[in-house]
């Protein structure tokens, strides 16, 4: 009798698992072991080999993550940057333009304008809030559309069903980066996107002891960029997988105990007289908590927000806290602060970051695990030290 798993919660735990176990073993075995006896491939991409992404290892993942945004494939990488790169490389060539969300990580705002040009391809940066203004920026050789689901760092949702809309109307290939999100509050190609970009060393791992990353979405998109990547070598080692693939089953109680934590941390720092701003789309105060709160199943573990007495007193917040580490990674277990302007968005002028809304003072929070109680009790004293 063929299995089906009906719920995000028995898919993270059984989808993609071997059929029958292999010799009985519960949990997913590492296949260490570069290359595989040949059995009469007759593609190159289908010879078994790490650097081509088709171990056991890399199937029992690329299975699950489809099935978890219920699309059609999916693809591990070496690192989100990889999963980024490769895509953009591979449904773009020399000549090609594209439209891209203007706030975006760091990592890619850097990629697409110091990198993509010497590739021949151009851009131009949208307004994520604002359909009525993407028209005039199309043109003849116009090939994609680029978004985030949460904006690294300031938590903007941008109007997402008008981006696959737009995408459909003028025949443009949608792409999202959906890691702050995770499949547990936003699933993409539910909503028509083609594809759907992580960087798994977040919270689809979980644990901050990897770098991954993934694409999800069209199987002949996924087919394209998997034979960019054989090429390219950002393949993800059989051991890495492993780890991610045992992240992954713990994802929805993970991430749902996150959102919950940090909204209620949210609401605390909204009412603090400390703090001067806070983005969190959970709250009622945010500009787009309407359009999240019709998108999403919740609004994340990210926050992000300023206190009143800028840099300094930023930096001594920092200081004073106990229970977040200073890091700039997200969605692990442990709560991780930090300040984008000298991290994740450091590649960027400063400039570029104040046109954004990216100020020196701005605090980014990835919130963990821990007792919600212990975090804000380490705030409320951080804040009046």
């Amino acid at each position: 009798m063929s299995k089906i798993y009906k719920h995000l919660e028995t898919k993270l735990i059984h989808a993609g698992e071997p059929d029958p176990l292999i010799n009985g073993a519960v949990s997913m075995p590492v296949f260490q072991s570069s290359t595989f006896e040949y059995t009469g491939a007759t593609s190159y991409n289908d010879l078994k080999y790490i650097r081509l992404n088709n171990t056991p290892n890399h199937i029992a993942l690329h299975q699950k993550l489809a099935a978890l945004e219920n699309t059609e494939a999916a693809l591990v990488t070496a690192s989100g940057m990889a999963a980024i790169s490769t895509t953009l490389l591979s449904i773009l060539s020399s000549g090609d333009h594209f439209l891209a969300q203007e706030c975006l990580y760091g990592g890619t705002h850097d990629f697409i304008t110091k990198d993509l040009e010497t590739f021949g391809i151009s851009y131009d940066f949208i307004d994520g809030d604002d359909p009525g203004s993407w028209e005039h920026k199309l043109k003849p050789n116009t090939k994609a559309i680029y978004v985030e689901t949460m904006t690294n760092p300031l938590l903007q949702v941008a109007d997402l069903k008008a981006v696959v809309e737009f995408a459909k109307a003028h025949g443009l290939i949608s792409l999202i980066d959906n890691t702050f999100s995770s499949p547990v509050n936003f699933r993409p190609p539910e909503w028509g996107f083609d594809l759907s970009l992580h960087s798994c060393t977040k919270y689809l791992n979980g644990h901050s002891d990897i770098v991954a990353g993934a694409v999800i979405g069209r199987a002949d998109l996924i087919e394209k960029i998997t034979h960019k990547l054989n090429h390219l070598g950002g393949s993800l080692d059989p051991h890495a997988c492993f780890l991610l693939h045992r992240g992954l089953k713990t994802l929805a109680v993970r991430v749902k105990y996150q959102n919950e934590s940090a909204l209620t941390i949210a609401n605390f720092l909204e009412k603090h007289s400390a703090i001067k701003k806070i983005n969190y789309p959970g709250l009622e105060s945010h500009p787009r908590h309407q359009r999240a709160s019709e998108l999403f199943d919740g609004f994340s573990g990210m926050l992000s927000f300023e206190l009143n007495d800028g840099v300094q007193a930023t930096e001594r917040f920092i200081e004073n806290t106990t229970l977040p580490i200073s890091a700039p990674s997200l969605g692990g277990v442990e709560s991780l602060i930090t300040r984008p302007a000298i991290t994740s968005h450091s590649g960027m002028s400063p400039k570029d970051r104040q046109a954004l809304g990216i100020s020196d003072a701005l605090i980014r929070l990835s919130v963990g695990i821990e007792a919600t109680e212990d975090i804000i009790e380490d705030f409320d004293q951080a804040l009046n030290a």
